[in-house]
């Protein structure tokens, strides 16, 4: 197997534990919250590192590049996934507020792919803010390469480019073996993210983070869908007490579930 060079998208998102709360002109959500590293790509940094501290790939792993296209405060999650272990990072620049869609983030990570010869991507299933879940397959189908999405495990065999994953599917577990060069998205129960330690964090901001934009790529960021209109969902309405298994069959006949 050939050494991997692994690049590791990551995302700035609005942290898991803050409720979003939708803007005065149902545009989106306030965005004015603290932010943090997007869960699913936590999980695909620490896979990473994992793979090179365990020694899982027979060719090693020569580098792992993190890459994230946002705003400025983006280079904070980018040092975050150098604390954590990455080698360097590659910031896209976008301005405030401009979001891109899952298009337009795959095709600019097959440019990335092909510049940084990478043959390994790992990158979260989906994003917690828009929930597309779209990036990594569009990415596979753009470079031609196979695909493993919602890994929870991923082993490497001892001789060739061979990979096995281990997919969550409804209703149980599906193994899938694939060549690299590969994509694979990743799954909660794949690991346990590790936290950035303090002496981590201050190597970190010696790491080389390059800076880019998204026409070194020849990428735009044209938008394809619009968001016509955003609220709060509906109040869910109390429930009801019956007295008997009479009262709980009228009751059912009377919303028409029986």
């Amino acid at each position: 197997m050939s050494a991997l060079r692994i690049l590791v998208p990551v995302k700035r998102v609005i942290d898991y534990a803050v409720k979003p709360r939708v803007n005065k002109a149902q545009t989106g959500v306030e965005t004015n919250v603290k932010h943090s590293m997007n869960p699913f790509d936590e999980l695909s940094v620490e896979e990473s590192v994992r793979i090179r501290e365990k020694k899982s790939a027979p060719g090693g792993v020569e580098d792992i590049c993190v890459i994230s296209a946002g705003p400025p405060k983006a280079q904070d999650t980018l040092r975050t996934a150098m604390a954590m272990g990455a080698d360097r990072a590659i910031h896209v620049e976008t301005k405030e507020g401009e979001d891109l869609e899952p298009l337009s983030v795959a095709k600019l990570l097959k440019s990335v792919v092909e510049q940084q010869k990478s043959n390994l991507v790992i990158l979260g299933k989906q994003s917690i803010d828009d929930d597309a879940n779209q990036t990594g397959q569009m990415l596979a189908g753009l470079l031609g390469w196979p695909q493993a999405t919602q890994a929870s495990k991923v082993m490497f065999e001892k001789e060739g480019d061979a990979v096995t994953v281990t997919r969550e599917v409804d209703g149980g577990s599906e193994t899938v073996r694939a060549k690299l060069p590969m994509v694979i998205t990743t799954d909660l129960r794949l690991n346990e993210p590790r936290y950035a330690s303090l002496p981590n964090i201050m190597k970190a901001k010696k790491k080389p983070l390059e800076k880019k934009k998204l026409e070194d790529f020849g990428i735009t960021a044209e938008r394809r869908l619009k968001i016509v209109k955003v609220t709060e969902p509906p109040p869910r309405q109390g429930g009801g007490k019956v007295d008997d298994v009479d009262g709980l069959v009228s009751k059912l006949k009377e919303l028409g579930a029986l």
